[in-house]
């Protein structure tokens, strides 16, 4: 039963990381969609402190 289980874990990984691809044109021009209207944003509605700043910096690291 051990055995088995262990098979089945490491041929979900393995399907998991075949799942992975390279990024293609289409999403690397909406990657830059993304940046310019952020710098639009922070344009428009600049950070009001260091605090805001920072916590925008940790949201698009994030990907929020």
């Amino acid at each position: 039963m051990r055995k088995t289980l262990t098979v089945i874990a490491c041929a979900v990984m393995l399907a998991a990381l075949a799942a992975c691809h390279q990024e293609g044109p289409a999403e690397k021009a909406g990657a830059s969609l993304d940046k310019a209207g952020q710098k639009v944003q922070d344009t428009l509605d600049p950070p009001k402190g260091p605090a805001q700043s920072a916590g925008r910096s940790v949201d698009r690291a994030l990907g929020d």
